[in-house]
């Protein structure tokens, strides 16, 4: 395989997942286009690689930008924006946690408070609130897993995962 088709099929493969995952495949497919381009690429170059609109690519990147998946770069003497992934992984999984929690996990644990404080003491609402209560403990704790994957070290966290895993 050479490298340019190489480069197209992990490009396809990464908008897939991300479109699994709820994040639009354009945008994933532009955020993966950014990691295997070894310079920054224009708006233009993007939408000429991916056979996309103008509106789609700077839609995309405007959210690349907020999630903090992309970054843009001035170029002395370019009138034109320049954008770049960072490579390092580590770094794209904690801003894709950061911001999976800030859009999904923090809501859902908002309206877990909000429905726990249901009237009524009927065996049907107890166990209701029994529901709740189990699925906020275990949102609660998910929080605080996601909070120590954000807030570690690169190395420390590794070696732990490892270790759980029965790794040395």
């Amino acid at each position: 395989m050479q490298l340019d088709e190489a480069k197209n099929r992990f490009i396809q493969a990464w908008g897939a997942l991300g479109s699994s995952w709820g994040v639009p495949r354009t945008m994933a497919q532009i955020h993966a286009l950014l990691l295997v381009s070894p310079q920054a690429l224009t708006t233009e170059e993007v939408m000429e690689a991916l056979q996309i609109s103008r509106g789609n690519a700077n839609m995309s990147l405007r959210n690349l930008l907020d999630w903090g998946l992309v970054e843009k770069e001035v170029h002395m003497g370019e009138r034109k924006e320049f954008f770049r992934a960072p490579k390092d992984t580590m770094y794209m999984a904690k801003q894709v946690a950061i911001q999976r929690k800030k859009r999904e996990l923090e809501p859902m644990l908002r309206a877990l408070q909000e429905v726990q404080a249901v009237d009524g003491k009927d065996a049907e609402t107890e166990q209701f609130r029994a529901m709740i209560n189990e699925i906020d403990g275990f949102a609660r704790q998910s929080e605080s897993m996601l909070n120590l994957f954000i807030n570690s070290q690169q190395n420390w966290f590794m070696k732990a995962l490892l270790k759980l895993a029965g790794k040395k």
